[in-house]
């Protein structure tokens, strides 16, 4: 077995703070590095989805309605589309090897939508590294990690959602993802690092 980490979206305007802010981002970012650093023996590989927006069409808008359209967010090249502090030190440090960019010329909510630095796409890059086990984590739980965990079922996938590793955008719709993610057979599970 080879396992994978997902990291969805951990980007500044995804944190308090930011344009599109979820509560308790901050903290995910926080116990992603931690939970990372504990188990990097644990993974065979680390990648780390961003969306990253140059002209997403009706992706946003003036007046959004928070379901299909929002306020601007993860502009390219603006400091909000950069990932938090501890996930840029995993980036760095090179604990994260792999960064999935989405989202350019379009909304993108599923990490399976971007494409590696060789423009490769993200299940290219799993099935390059022969990963059949995915943990996913980030942000936001009821949208890009909901996405991202869909699809990977869908690719026959083992996946394993890293419940206190994420957060939502609202409680509500947090649970119904959670429903319908262990619906499409995700495991739920806490991490356990210190």
């Amino acid at each position: 077995m080879r396992n994978a980490l997902l990291v969805i979206d951990v980007q500044n305007d995804f944190v308090e703070g930011g344009s599109l802010a979820v509560k308790g981002g901050r903290e995910v970012a926080g116990m992603v590095s931690r939970h990372l650093r504990h188990f990097k023996g644990e993974y065979q590989f680390v990648a780390a989805t961003r969306d990253y927006h140059e002209d997403p069409g009706d992706h946003f808008s003036d007046h959004p309605d928070f379901q299909s359209t929002w306020p601007p967010h993860c502009v390219a090249g603006t400091p909000g589309a950069g990932f938090c502090p501890p996930i840029q030190n995993l980036v760095r440090e090179k604990l994260i090897q792999t960064v999935v960019t989405k989202g350019q010329h379009a909304a993108a909510y599923s990490g399976f939508e971007g494409v590696d630095a060789r423009g490769h796409l993200l299940l290219d890059v799993l099935k390059e590294n022969r990963v059949d086990h995915i943990d996913i984590c980030g942000l936001a739980t009821d949208y890009c990690v909901r996405a991202t965990a869909l699809d990977a079922r869908k690719a026959e996938f083992q996946v394993r959602i890293l419940l206190n590793l994420c957060a939502p955008v609202s409680p509500e719709t947090g649970q119904q993802a959670l429903e319908e993610m262990k619906a499409a057979g995700c495991q739920i599970q806490a991490a356990t690092a210190p």
